[in-house]
């Protein structure tokens, strides 16, 4: 089939330059089939407003041609009993090197997934510490702070205990003072 293509498309190239020329010097041959070739025929169809026009009818293939262009294959040689182990013996170190290969991708691959793991586990436990920091920081501030108001709330009530007894102490000296 792509013989009779590649043909085809040689065949119409040649057959352009052909019809000019048929019809510059022979007019009345476009009546009749234009060419015979070896497995063609053209025939032209009614002229048309853009140009001309050909019917081109593909022959049967011939027994005649089939053998032209068949193509020999070269003849086999002879394959030894050497030969097919080498072939086999490479056979098998290229399955040998593809699994290894293979082995190598898959222990590359399993060493980057503990180092992932590991990573992962490093930066939980680092948050784990830091949050755990924090936590007890803040732990400490609510502590001083609380000993702080603690110790604020003593004082005033230090204070209001020192101004009471002022006070009991300048109302007896007024009841003294004024029997």
């Amino acid at each position: 089939m792509a013989k009779t293509a590649v043909a085809y498309k040689e065949k119409m190239k040649e057959i352009s330059v052909l019809s000019l020329i048929c019809s510059c010097l022979y007019p009345e041959s476009r009546k009749t089939i234009l060419g015979d070739f070896e497995d063609m025929d053209i025939k032209p169809i009614n002229k048309r407003a853009s140009g001309q026009a050909f019917e081109v009818i593909l022959k049967p293939p011939s027994p005649t041609s089939d053998v032209a262009h068949c193509i020999t294959s070269p003849p086999k040689r002879d394959i030894s009993l050497e030969d097919i182990q080498k072939k086999l013996e490479a056979a098998e170190d290229r399955r040998r090197s593809q699994e290894a290969q293979i082995l190598r991708i898959l222990a590359e691959k399993r060493e980057h997934e503990r180092e992932v793991l590991l990573k992962a586990m490093e930066e939980n436990s680092n948050f784990s510490r830091m949050a755990e920091e924090k936590l007890q920081v803040k732990m400490e501030q609510i502590e001083e702070n609380r000993q702080a108001y603690l110790a604020a709330m003593m004082e005033r009530l230090q204070e209001k205990e020192r101004h009471a007894q002022e006070v009991r102490r300048n109302k007896e000296l007024r009841e003294e003072l004024m029997p």
